[in-house]
């Protein structure tokens, strides 16, 4: 199911000797990508928690993620993905299921 991306971030610079413009900062995508080590459960929870998902959209995250391989979680700054990548790879093992040892894994990708 398609997810909607919010509105583009705009970045204000100022050039010597010119008056302040605005452009349109590159706006980039969290992917979470599948494996069989995590619950549904795991990702739902995870998902509302560091994206503020609600339980419907993490829901729809997690089938997709499992069906497809990898689902957008998030469209924003570079640095913003990049911290939430680095979330996803530091939220620890689904506690669910004793055979997993670590995180999900994510990855950043510029948006199109």
């Amino acid at each position: 199911m398609p997810v909607a991306l919010p509105e583009t971030e705009t970045e204000t610079k100022a050039e010597p000797g010119s008056e302040t413009r605005n452009r349109i900062a590159p706006r980039w995508q969290v992917v979470l990508l599948n494996d069989d080590d995590h619950t549904y459960d795991y990702v739902i929870e995870m998902l509302m928690k560091l994206f503020s998902h609600t339980p419907e959209r993490a829901l729809r995250c997690a089938v997709e993620v499992d069906a497809t391989g990898r689902t957008i979680v998030d469209t924003t700054s570079k640095e913003r993905a990049e911290l939430k990548r680095d979330q996803i790879h530091a939220y620890g093992p689904d506690w669910r299921l004793p055979r997993c040892k670590g995180s999900m894994s994510a990855e950043i990708e510029p948006a199109e």
